[in-house]
C-alpha cells in the first residue's frame, strides 16, 4: 500500500529498522557538528520549531511502547533530551494546548472545555500566548496545521500565517515549505509550529458502529506484535484498536521525520530548538479525557546542537508540566516571562544549575463531551483525585457507538461512577487500579495531598471552589430564553 509519498509499506519497513537502528549509533558516536556550534556562539536567537500531535501520550518506542515503530522521534530523542515524567494539565485537546501555549491552568486561561461548534470555550482576551510574546521578540511567526487552543484564529494566537493542513502527510509536505522559506530570512529568528491531527481517532473505515485510528494512507500494524497495557482487558478487540493505532502512530512518525530531515538538509538543525510533544494520553478508555496516568502523562522531547546540555541523548527524570515550556523556551531565548505565567521553567535543569525539582503536578478536566469536572495532585509516589460530579467513572474517549477496547478497572464501565475521592500508591499500583481513599492506614496521605490540593486550587483561584463550571452554552440558552446578561 502507498503510504502517500511514493513509498510502499515494504520499503518503509527496512527504512524504520535501518532508522532505529542509526538512533543508536548517532547516541553513541556523537555529531561533530555540534561540538563545533558548542564552541561557535550562535549569530543570533535560536529558531523554534515546535512540533506537536493529537492523542499520543507516551506511546512511543522511546518511552518504552516495544510494539510501536517510530524510528525518527526515537532518533531526536537520541539526539536530544527526553522528559521521562512530562504530563499535561488537562487530558483534554482544548485544555492542554491552551496551557502549553500560555504556562497556564486551564481554570486560569479560560478554556476549560473544547474550543469548536458550541462547545465555545476560548481563551480569555488578555491572555497572551506564545506566538505573541515571540512576535514581540522579533520573531517570525508562523503555523501549519492544528490549532485547538482557541476559537478566535491564527492572528489571535500571533502567527503572521496559518497553512491549514492538518493531516500528517499534508502538514509535513506545508512544513518542510515554509522552513524553506522561513531559513532564508536574514537575521530573523523563526517560529514554525507544526502539528497534524493523528492519531487521533478518525472516520472509520467501512465500520459504522464504532471510529477507529485508520485511514486510507495507512493500515495497522502488528510488525512487532501488539503489547497490552496494564489497565486494559486483552482481548481481540484491544488488540485490534491496538494495533490500529501502532499503525497512526509509526504513520505520524514518518511525517515528523520527514520534517526533521528538511530542517538538516537546510543547513538550520545547529540553531534550531525542537520540541516535540503532544496535547494528553491516546484515546484508549481511562486513558485520554482521565486524569490517572495513562490520561496525563506526555512525550516531550527537546534538542538544541548549540547549547550545552540541550542534546545528546539525555534523559531527565525529573517531574515537570505542560505549562513550564512557554517559560522554558522564554529563558533558554534570553525574554521576559510574563507574571502571570503559572509554569516554571526547567532551563537551569538542561544548563546544570540550580534547579529545584517539582515535588507535585496539578492537574483538572471540567467539560470535555459532558460536564465531568475533576481536580488531582500527583506526586512521585501518590495520586489523589477529587471528583466533584457523580458521573461515569471514566469518560470514554472511543467516540463509537459500541467500544471495543475494554478496561481492567472497573470491570463494568456501564454500572460504575465517581467516588468523590480517589487515592492511589504509584509505587506498586502504577496502573492506579487499587483505590486506597477509604484505608485508614492512608489517611494521613489522603490529608496531606488534600490540603496541598486545597491550597492549589485557591491560590490559582479555581472557580470550581465557588460552585459548578458553568459552559458557554448555558449562556446561550439562556439568551435564547430572553433572561441572558444584557
Amino acid at each position: 500500500m502507498s503510504n502517500g509519498n511514493g513509498e510502499t509499506d515494504a520499503l518503509l519497513g527496512r527504512r524504520d529498522v535501518l532508522l532505529g537502528s542509526a538512533a543508536a549509533a548517532v547516541a553513541a558516536l556523537g555529531v561533530t557538528h555540534r561540538a563545533t556550534a558548542e564552541r561557535t556562539a550562535p549569530q543570533r536567537r535560536p529558531n523554534i520549531l515546535l512540533l506537536h500531535c493529537h492523542d499520543l501520550g507516551t506511546y512511543l518506542h522511546c518511552y518504552g511502547a516495544k510494539t510501536v515503530q517510530t524510528p525518527n522521534l526515537d532518533t531526536l530523542a537520541a539526539q536530544g533530551v527526553r522528559f521521562a515524567h512530562s504530563f499535561c494539565t488537562a487530558p483534554q485537546c482544548s485544555p492542554s494546548r491552551a496551557s502549553l501555549f500560555t504556562g497556564r491552568y486551564p481554570h486560569s486561561n479560560g478554556v476549560m472545555g473544547l474550543c469548536h461548534a458550541d462547545f465555545a470555550w476560548d481563551l480569555h482576551p488578555d491572555e497572551r500566548h506564545l506566538a505573541q510574546l515571540l512576535k514581540d521578540a522579533g520573531y517570525a511567526t508562523e503555523a501549519v496545521g492544528v490549532i485547538h487552543e482557541t476559537r478566535s484564529g491564527a492572528n489571535r494566537c500571533g502567527y503572521e500565517r496559518h497553512t491549514n493542513k492538518s493531516k500528517a502527510s499534508e502538514m509535513a509536505t506545508a512544513a518542510i515549505e515554509r522552513l524553506g522559506e522561513l531559513g532564508t530570512q536574514s537575521g530573523k529568528p523563526f517560529f514554525l509550529c507544526a502539528g497534524c491531527i493523528e492519531p487521533h481517532r478518525l472516520t472509520s473505515k467501512g465500520e459504522e458502529d464504532h471510529m477507529g485510528f485508520l485511514t486510507p494512507e495507512f493500515e495497522p500494524d502488528e510488525t512487532l506484535g501488539v503489547d497490552v497495557p496494564g489497565f486494559l482487558r486483552d482481548t481481540p478487540g484491544t488488540r485490534t484498536e491496538l494495533a490500529e493505532l501502532q499503525g497512526a502512530v509509526r504513520h505520524m512518525d514518518r511525517q515528523m521525520g520527514r520534517i526533521l530531515a528538511a530542517l538538516a538538509e537546510q543547513g538550520l538543525e545547529e540553531n534550531t530548538l525542537v520540541v516535540f510533544t503532544t496535547d494528553h494520553g491516546y484515546a484508549m478508555p481511562r486513558a485520554k479525557c482521565s486524569v490517572y496516568d495513562p490520561g496525563l502523562a506526555v512525550s516531550l522531547i527537546l534538542r538544541l546542537p548549540c547549547r550545552k546540555g540541550w542534546h545528546g541523548g539525555v534523559v531527565q527524570n525529573e517531574m515537570v508540566s505542560n505549562i513550564d515550556v512557554l517559560p522554558t523556551l522564554l529563558d533558554v531565548l534570553g525574554l521576559p516571562v510574563p507574571a502571570t505565567v503559572q509554569g516554571r521553567s526547567f532551563a537551569s535543569l538542561l544548563d546544570g544549575s540550580g534547579y529545584t525539582p517539582r515535588k507535585e503536578i496539578f492537574s483538572e478536566i471540567s467539560h470535555h463531551d459532558y460536564y465531568d469536572p475533576c481536580r488531582c495532585i500527583r506526586t512521585e509516589t501518590h495520586k489523589l483525585i477529587l471528583n466533584f460530579s457523580s458521573a461515569p467513572a471514566f469518560m470514554d474517549p472511543s467516540q463509537s457507538w459500541r467500544p471495543r477496547s475494554d478496561t481492567v478497572v472497573p470491570p463494568d464501565h456501564a454500572l460504575a461512577y465517581h467516588p468523590c475521592c480517589e487515592l492511589y500508591d504509584l509505587r506498586g499500583d502504577p496502573w492506579e487500579q487499587s483505590d486506597l481513599a477509604g484505608s485508614p492506614d492512608h489517611a494521613d496521605t489522603r490529608a496531606a495531598l488534600m490540603a496541598q490540593l486545597r491550597g492549589h486550587l485557591a491560590g490559582t483561584k479555581d472557580p470550581i471552589l465557588d460552585g459548578a463550571v458553568t459552559p458557554p452554552m448555558h449562556r446561550k440558552a439562556l439568551e435564547m430564553l430572553g433572561v441572558g446578561e444584557k
